[in-house]
């Protein structure tokens, strides 16, 4: 256990050190600009040229499509930013690039023309990779020696993360659909901008921890495993060798993937086909998407089956969580685009009398307790560190200001009216608001007798997430083919929320912690990388599919588009329980 690192002990806030509590406003902001933004996107994109805050006119798969290439690469670029830390810069040099990048990202989409929303996010893409996979490698370093402290500290870290979600998407939708769009994008990138300084300013509490590595070259394997949750003292066996037909289909897929990523939004945006041509009925974007995941599938094929028994085996059960995974994402993430389109065009958001009266206090109570709760945490660690960071708490206040003179000013509107039309993105803010009031339930489920095995879980999550599009289903029944606007109750949208999040909660944090348990270190930078890259492919099918929400409506109806998103996850969730005899054999004791 290194002095630095028990030094961090010293000034502790509620029970852990002050340096974590600076991790998560910084994570809280981060989280702010990226939920806040990604709310309104999908919105902005397709909404009317004309009218009081005027959108761009999009077709809804073209701007699906753009949201999805984004959401995949979000989850790709990662895997390059951790190993650049690691290996050239440091992880707080990493977290600063990172933010400040994504601040310039979402001053490039304030400007709203095409040109800036394509460097926007190709800026918010590249700032992720450097921020994302380092913040939690600090934590980690931090915590060094202190092992019984990481779960708790990994919890208080992901209050910040919902928190931030939970703050961004109101405070950013709200201004885009009542002030502007370029308020709610500019506001993210003036929130992004408030934490990287916020951090850079804190660093003194962190020691050397994060420092940019002494001349040591360290492997892109020790960042994953730290990510993974494993500890690097297991480290002892090198990875398998990649053979050379093992890299001529990973340059096949590399090459497939990148032609269906790039071609898919140019040729739904600008009519621009990297390859024009059709195979079977396929255009060229869905024929390289098939052929990138045939590809990988025969990857798996190829290597796995080297891997002596037990390790094989248990690779080939992580494997088949990845496949339930991909359909989870893509199922659960349609809340980033179909499920607002349906918001807008098919939800009665329109309250009156005492129903507008009862949401205004419900909104006013779910706004004001987390922000106070917050503050509270931010005003202890004031306390803690102002005479070491005093610079870096002043605008930590600076923020907090912003954010309440917002709260109060936009409560102050909703109140100043009789009728109130409730915002298409108010509903995105319920994800975050169960998972905070439902995560202790299920983790006190977990850490008890009753904790079910993975198979289960994975069924769980998929079935229970399955009930939410099953209730639009059934609300949408009697909508008319073709029919453009409805006016259905709330109440769905908020019932199909909960049971998404439920579902969430079953199957989201499986994936690491069983890939720290089923994926011997020398293995776990390529097995990491399956399980990001099956929430990408994930996050991309779900606005591939989802952009097809109006075609769909217009065959089959409504109500067929939400079936399938019922079905299918229905469907998988009992293979998940059916194959549990298997899987339990495959993970060898693995729990």
């Amino acid at each position: 256990m290194s002095n630095t690192t028990e030094n961090f002990f010293e000034t502790k806030v509620m029970g852990h050190p002050a340096g974590l509590f600076v991790l998560f406003f910084t994570e809280m902001w981060e989280r702010f600009s990226y939920y806040g933004m990604r709310a309104i996107l999908v919105i902005f994109l397709i909404g009317g040229l004309t009218g009081d805050n005027p959108g761009w006119g999009w077709e809804k798969p073209a701007a699906l499509s753009l949201l999805g290439t984004y959401a995949m690469f979000v989850y790709l670029t990662p895997i390059v930013g951790g190993w650049l830390a690691d290996n050239k810069i440091g992880y707080r040099m990493a977290v600063v690039i990172g933010a400040l990048l994504m601040t310039l990202g979402h001053a490039s989409m304030a400007v709203e023309t095409p040109t800036f929303l394509y460097i926007g996010i190709f800026l918010l893409v590249l700032g992720n990779g450097f921020f994302k996979p380092n913040m939690t490698s600090i934590i980690s370093k931090m915590y060094e020696g202190h092992d019984d402290k990481k779960d708790g500290a990994y919890n208080i870290f992901y209050m910040g993360v919902n928190a931030g979600a939970f703050l961004g998407i109101m405070l950013c939708g709200w201004l885009g659909e009542n002030v502007g769009w370029s308020y709610g994008f500019g506001l993210a990138g003036i929130f992004m901008f408030l934490g990287m300084v916020q951090f850079y300013y804190a660093q003194p509490l962190f020691g050397t921890v994060g420092d940019k590595p002494k001349n040591e070259k360290i492997d892109l394997i020790d960042n994953l495993v730290d990510n993974a949750g494993n500890a690097k003292d297991n480290i002892s066996e090198k990875l398998n060798k990649f053979l050379p037909v093992d890299y001529a289909l990973i340059a096949v897929f590399i090459v497939s993937a990148l032609i269906f990523i790039i071609n898919d939004p140019l040729s739904k945006i600008g009519n621009i086909n990297v390859l024009n041509f059709t195979v079977a009925g396929m255009t060229d974007s869905l024929f390289f998407a098939l052929l990138a995941a045939l590809v990988f599938i025969v990857i798996l094929i190829v290597r796995i089956p080297r891997y002596e028994k037990v390790v094989r085996d248990r690779m080939i059960a992580f494997t088949i969580f990845c496949i339930f995974t991909i359909f989870f994402w893509a199922a659960f993430e349609q809340a980033a685009g179909s499920l607002p389109i349906y918001t807008k065009d098919f939800t009665d958001r329109v309250l009156e009398g005492n129903a507008a009266s009862i949401f205004k206090i419900i909104d006013a109570i779910v706004t004001i307790v987390p922000i106070g709760i917050i503050t509270y945490v931010l005003i202890s660690l004031f306390g803690k560190t102002f005479k070491r960071i005093g610079f870096s708490n002043i605008v930590l206040a600076i923020s907090f200001v912003l954010i309440w003179a917002l709260v109060i000013y936009k409560l102050y509107i909703n109140f100043s009216v009789e009728a109130k039309e409730v915002e298409i993105t108010w509903f995105a803010i319920l994800n975050s608001l169960f998972i905070i009031v439902f995560a202790p339930l299920f983790t006190k489920w977990w850490d008890s007798k009753y904790n079910p095995p993975a198979s289960v879980k994975y069924g769980l999550g998929l079935i229970i997430m399955a009930i939410g599009f099953g209730l639009l289903a059934f609300a949408t029944r009697n909508v008319p083919l073709g029919a453009e606007t409805a006016k259905l109750s709330m109440i769905w949208l908020v019932l199909a929320y909960l049971f998404h999040t439920l579902g969430e909660l079953c199957l989201s944090p499986m994936g690491l912690s069983y890939l720290s348990k089923l994926v011997p270190a020398r293995m776990v930078a390529f097995m990491f990388g399956v399980y990001y890259l099956a929430i990408a492919i994930g996050n991309k099918m779900a606005h591939y599919v989802g952009g097809d929400i109006e075609k769909i409506t217009k065959e089959d109806g409504l109500s067929y588009f939400f079936l399938i998103f019922t079905i299918v996850p229905v469907v998988l969730g009992l293979i998940s329980f059916a194959l549990h005899p298997l899987l339990k054999r495959l993970m060898h004791g693995v729990k």
